[in-house]
């Protein structure tokens, strides 16, 4: 079995939780996600199964949407609403949605984030939620980010000195939008939290798209050709000859890739549009030289 899965992740479950029962549903080991999704987050999540688990760093590399809720007027542990409360502080001020507008704007672009304590991070071998739990506080390395798009949806709730909103967002590979929901808070003046979060797309991968574990269980699936997940790539088509070149590892000359790409990579496929290799120009080499191949 080989190919993409597009997973509706279930709240309730890690990431790590949906490969290993993914294992046990379709009989193979060799399985693996595109990107850790937080147990109380829900959503798509491509995941690699046989030859295709050669594809993650690429999947994983794409950008991400989200739709999630903010909660203004107290902060917690891990900055979503599983963790403990931190600090507090009602909320005495009208809101509008002016104002929410400004500081989305503000926040457009690319711009440094510390990841939470609560998170799979890893410093010094050791996964940060490690250091958390054992009560230790380290120092967290600072990621640069960028944030595509950021919107307000509907309604700006007032209730019991607390403010909600909910909010789309398109940012980069590895943007925290726990973090991105304190940012906002900090910038109205109070503690914040995300109290809501489902990824709704990862690359071209949308929500629609994706099948429950259920649908899994009961066969209902289908899995995406490595053709079909890389479809946003550019590609190039070689003959024969260049197709033996290829899977022997040799450098491409300029001359044997129409049309030449250059600074980015790209997919090869052989005549009968078998997917393989990816590839990019070297400058050091002065020539186009294998990324992963895909055979």
């Amino acid at each position: 079995m080989n190919g993409v899965l597009l997973l509706n992740k279930p709240r309730g479950m890690t990431s790590h939780d949906c490969v290993m029962k993914l294992r046990r549903m379709l009989g193979t080991k060799k399985i693996g996600h595109t990107g850790t999704l937080d147990p109380d987050v829900d959503g798509v999540l491509p995941i690699c199964i046989g030859s295709a688990t050669k594809l993650v760093q690429f999947l994983t590399a794409k950008t991400k949407e989200y739709i999630g809720e903010v909660t203004i007027g107290y902060s917690t542990t891990t900055e979503d609403s599983s963790g403990e409360v931190l600090f507090e502080q009602p909320v005495v001020k009208n809101i509008s949605k002016q104002e929410i507008d400004d500081i989305f704007a503000s926040m457009l672009g690319t711009g440094i984030q510390i990841p939470p304590m609560y998170s799979a991070v890893k410093v010094n071998g050791k996964k940060l939620y490690e250091y958390a739990r054992a009560g230790m506080e380290v120092e967290r390395p600072q990621r640069e980010v960028t944030i595509f798009e950021l919107e307000l949806l509907g309604e700006i709730q007032h209730i019991d000195g607390l403010v909600k909103f909910k909010f789309r967002i398109r940012g980069s590979k590895g943007i925290f939008i726990r973090t991105v929901a304190l940012t906002i808070g900090e910038k109205l003046g109070y503690p914040a939290h995300m109290s809501d979060l489902t990824r709704i797309a990862s690359g071209d991968f949308k929500l629609d798209n994706c099948v429950t574990l259920d649908e899994v269980e009961s066969g209902d699936f289908k899995l995406l050709t490595i053709s079909e997940a890389l479809s946003d790539f550019s590609t190039v088509t070689v003959d024969n000859w260049v197709e033996n070149l290829v899977r022997n590892g040799v450098k491409l000359r300029e001359n044997q890739i129409f049309p030449q790409i250059k600074g980015e990579i790209f997919l090869i496929k052989g005549q009968d549009g078998t997917p393989l290799s990816i590839h990019e120009w070297s400058e050091k080499r002065q020539g186009y030289v294998s990324v992963r191949g895909l055979w």
